[in-house]
């Protein structure tokens, strides 16, 4: 169960601190405020791009973590206005998720987790977690900020998403 979650979010996190790096480089290297960047999204019902998948993509990872391993996550304000601060908010997410083992997520595999939503309560065990809600939603997050900065001309490639393999 470690090696199925703590890596996968690492890299995802830390794939998607590259694109949102280079998204900020393509908008100064373009001659416009990135910070526009921040507000993208694909439909006018959607939040906006970099500030909340940023936040849903850190909490997710985090959260995940440390329902596996029957923690208490830290919490993150949701504050973040600029690239620099999102960076900082990557940055604690990946430091904290570092810090687990796999003695503290291997055989969570059953272990009961309790995800509330503000629509509903879900009651899963771990590996169901993992694979049904935690990475895909993780993943959609990441792939839909690569999208829009893709979109918005970042020269983006899959590489960029994938990150070293």
């Amino acid at each position: 169960m470690y090696s199925a979650s703590v890596p996968a979010f690492l890299r995802a996190l830390r794939s998607l601190r590259h694109v949102l790096e280079r998204g900020e480089a393509h908008a100064v290297e373009r001659g416009f405020d990135p910070g526009v960047l921040l507000q993208e999204r694909l439909a006018p019902d959607m939040r906006p791009l970099l500030s909340h998948k940023v936040q849903m993509s850190t909490d997710i990872a985090k959260n995940s973590a440390a329902r596996l391993a029957g923690v208490e996550a830290p919490v993150f304000a949701d504050d973040e206005t600029d690239f620099a601060g999102l960076y900082a908010r990557l940055d604690r997410a990946i430091a904290y998720l570092e810090q687990f083992v796999p003695a503290q997520i291997d055989g969570s595999e059953a272990r009961p987790v309790v995800l509330k939503t503000p629509r509903k309560e879900y009651h899963l065990e771990g590996l169901g977690y993992l694979t049904a809600f935690a990475l895909p939603n993780l993943y959609f997050h990441v792939t839909t900020t690569y999208a829009l900065l893709r979109s918005n001309g970042v020269p983006l490639g899959k590489m960029d998403y994938l990150g070293s393999v």
